[in-house]
């Protein structure tokens, strides 16, 4: 099955999307995530002004099939949360890329985003699972 991986993003193998933005960087689940999961049901995210870790759990999302953890593909401080989630957990079927955003952080170590995949990278990455 294909999935939509827009080009001008960054992913990782956690199923993240990134949109990097100067030194901040919006961050959601896949398509290929969200059609894994099923119809998400349930969004939890982080505060404003939490601190995370690159590869830390920063939520959760619930579907009808499972539970999974959201991991941060980068280190910072988180500075928006999609306060329309908790209440439209169906959107991060909808639309992953848009109105489905989860978070947004603002970069610690610039460096980190060297790690993150390319859309190709992630379409062959999806082609071994």
């Amino acid at each position: 099955m294909a999935h939509n991986i827009p080009a001008e993003l960054k992913y990782t193998k956690d199923h993240e999307w990134t949109k990097i933005d100067g030194d901040t960087v919006v961050i959601g689940i896949t398509d290929f995530a969200q059609s894994a999961l099923g119809d998400i049901v349930f969004v939890e995210l982080p505060e404003v002004g939490k601190t995370l870790n690159a590869h830390q759990a920063f939520g959760v999302v619930e579907s009808i099939k499972s539970v999974s953890d959201l991991y941060s593909p980068i280190s910072g401080t988180v500075v928006e949360v999609n306060s329309a989630l908790p209440d439209a957990p169906e959107l991060c079927n909808a639309e992953p890329y848009g109105s489905a955003w989860m978070i947004k952080v603002k970069l610690s170590n610039t460096q980190e985003v060297n790690s993150l995949l390319s859309a190709t990278d992630y379409q062959n990455y999806l082609s071994t699972l």
